[in-house]
This record gives C-alpha cells, sequence and structure tokens, in this order.
C-alpha cells in the first residue's frame, strides 16, 4: 500500500515539476517576452539570422567593434562550452597572455589612446559576454571609422545612441551589445555582417 502510495506522488510530482510548469513558464515567457524567450535572435540586412543579442561572438576584422577576449572552449566563443579561464592574479600565463592581447591591440589601434581599456584584456567570467563598457567602445572608434572611411564623429555618434543605461537606473553597468553595434554599422554606414562574425 505505501509502495503504491509513493508512485502515485511520484507521478504527480512528475507530472506537475516535470511537465505543467515548465509548459507554463514556457508560454507565459512566449507570451510576455517572445523576442527574448525565443533567444533574442539579431538578423542582418537580408534577414538572416546572425546571431543572439545575449551571447557573444568573435569579431576579427577592422571593421567592427571588437569584444572581450573569451575563455569559452579551446578557440574561444564556444557557447556549449561557457565558463572563465579560472586563472588568478599570479598566474604567469594570464600575465602572458593579458601582455600578448596588449601589444595586439596596440598594434591594431594606432590612434587610439593608452592606456588599453583592462576589460578588452580580459575575459569574462562566462566567456560569452556580449556588452562592452562605452568606453571600450570608444576606445575602438579610431579604427572602425578608418577602415570604413568615415569620420571618427559619425562612429561615434553611433556608439552613443546604442549605449544602454544600468537596469533600473541602479544595476549593473552602462554597456554597449557588440553585435548590435556591428550591425548597426553595417545598416548606416554600408557592409555586411559575414557569418560567425569574421
Amino acid at each position: 500500500m505505501a509502495l503504491l502510495v509513493a508512485l502515485r506522488v511520484s507521478l504527480v510530482t512528475l507530472v506537475l515539476t516535470g511537465l505543467a510548469y515548465p509548459l507554463a513558464v514556457t508560454g507565459l515567457g512566449q507570451l510576455l517576452f517572445p523576442a527574448r524567450a525565443s533567444g533574442s535572435l539579431a538578423s542582418d540586412l537580408q534577414g538572416r539570422i546572425v546571431g543572439s543579442e545575449r551571447i557573444g561572438q568573435a569579431f576579427t576584422r577592422p571593421y567592427y567593434f571588437h569584444p572581450r577576449p573569451s575563455a569559452a572552449g579551446d578557440q574561444g566563443w564556444d557557447a556549449a562550452a561557457s565558463g572563465g579561464s579560472n586563472l588568478g592574479p599570479t598566474s604567469e600565463k594570464l600575465r602572458e597572455r593579458i601582455a600578448a592581447a596588449r601589444a595586439r591591440l596596440e598594434l591594431e589601434n594606432p590612434d587610439a589612446p593608452r592606456p588599453v581599456p583592462e576589460e578588452l584584456l580580459t575575459t569574462s567570467a562566462s566567456g560569452l559576454d556580449p556588452d562592452i563598457s562605452p568606453q571600450a567602445a570608444r576606445w575602438q572608434v579610431a579604427r572602425v571609422a578608418k577602415a570604413r572611411g568615415v569620420s571618427a564623429a559619425r562612429v561615434r555618434q553611433i556608439v552613443d545612441s546604442l549605449v544602454e543605461d544600468r537596469d533600473l537606473g541602479f544595476l549593473g553597468e552602462p554597456r554597449v551589445d557588440v553585435l548590435m553595434l556591428n550591425l548597426a554599422m553595417d545598416r548606416d554606414l554600408g557592409r555586411e555582417l559575414g557569418q560567425a562574425g569574421e
């Protein structure tokens, strides 16, 4: 008798927590926040999905803004292997990686002011952070403007128009979504975002 009661309780719990609750939350999410519940997908000028606003990706071309480095996966930017490098401040490997990143960024951005913003040298905890600070975006303006053949003022204007303020006015920091910024560059200044960010 006790076994039968335990089986019934298990079955009811399974149906409620394994089926009813997830379906209700998914349905509510689709109803209230359809774009976010579907992955916050972003499309290019041709309507092709090129990524998600919530998951960072690599951009390496000079006419695009670059994100923070990624330690997610062997090559970085692997959404299936989200995570940090777990290297601490005393790690020689971390110091070498930061020094190499600093040298590369200074070479790629010869007209940018010094020093290089720290966030462009260090990875985020997830390795997939889609945002950079407005300061890190503005630091890259000269390179992007030169590569696109437009004025730095025009590029800065686009950056400033996409700065997101703190959530509820006090949570987090001001930020710029790198994918949305690069899509805006293509839309406003002409060029097409390649697959996987190029």
